[in-house]
């Protein structure tokens, strides 16, 4: 099973490098960058870590589908005005 993750973009709206993050979960920042590659797939204590700390709920961080372009989302959100 494929799991989908929105780590990167989380990192870069939060303006953080893989080392910072992987130092804030308490994991080796190669780790981070094989979860955004989808190489590894996060333990669920990791992945409740990671919600945890960018504050949102998990099913924001990690799918079992691929998540919808932030694009296509504002501008569904746009066509709904």
């Amino acid at each position: 099973m494929s799991v989908h993750n929105r780590i990167s973009v989380l990192r870069a709206e939060r303006g953080l490098s893989r080392r910072q993050l992987a130092d804030a979960v308490g994991v080796n920042f190669q780790t981070i960058g094989y979860l955004e590659r989808g190489n590894y797939n996060a333990s669920l204590e990791l992945a409740l870590k990671l919600a945890e700390f960018f504050g949102v709920p998990v099913e924001m961080v990690f799918s079992r589908h691929p998540f919808e372009l932030l694009s296509q989302q504002a501008l569904k959100a746009e066509q709904n005005k």
